[in-house]
């Protein structure tokens, strides 16, 4: 599982260092694609395959699920770590979510995203303001047991 929040620069050749407590889980390659709010998602093999196999079922006669595959596989792109850890973004990608020199892993569970430094310290301030997430979040059902 994806856990936690890290940081990785961005080197000359595109690569990031991929955080050590992920590496062992991305042993079979990653899909990297767009993300929903100006970051990228990185999923396993697994992930990327189960998202693929819900939005291929959708009614492609029906224009927003149309967008959401356009979104997605069109800006996918299968990649793995090398023997030093480090993983290669595509340009179209860095550009997409404003990445720079320094950028952040943030764990998601069964994938993990990577942010700008300055787009995630956004996030965090909504993160963070509690009296709108009570709000925010009163009409999902959270729990821990089923």
């Amino acid at each position: 599982m994806f856990l936690g929040k890290y940081t990785s620069i961005l080197d000359a050749k595109n690569r990031l260092s991929i955080p050590s407590p992920f590496r062992e889980q991305i042993l079979d390659g990653v899909f990297m694609t767009q993300g929903f709010d100006r970051n990228l998602l990185v999923l396993t093999t697994g992930a990327f395959e189960e998202i693929y196999r819900r939005v291929k079922s959708l009614n492609i006669a029906d224009p927003l699920a149309r967008l959401l595959l356009r979104m997605i596989l069109s800006t996918a792109d299968r990649s793995g770590a090398d023997n030093d850890g480090y993983i290669t973004i595509p340009a179209g990608l860095i550009e997409f979510a404003n990445l720079n020199k320094e950028v952040l892993f943030i764990g998601q569970g069964d994938y993990f995203e990577i942010w700008s430094v300055d787009l995630w310290h956004k996030q965090e301030v909504q993160l963070q303001d509690a009296d709108s997430n009570a709000t925010r979040f009163s009409t999902l059902t959270v729990a821990t047991r089923q």
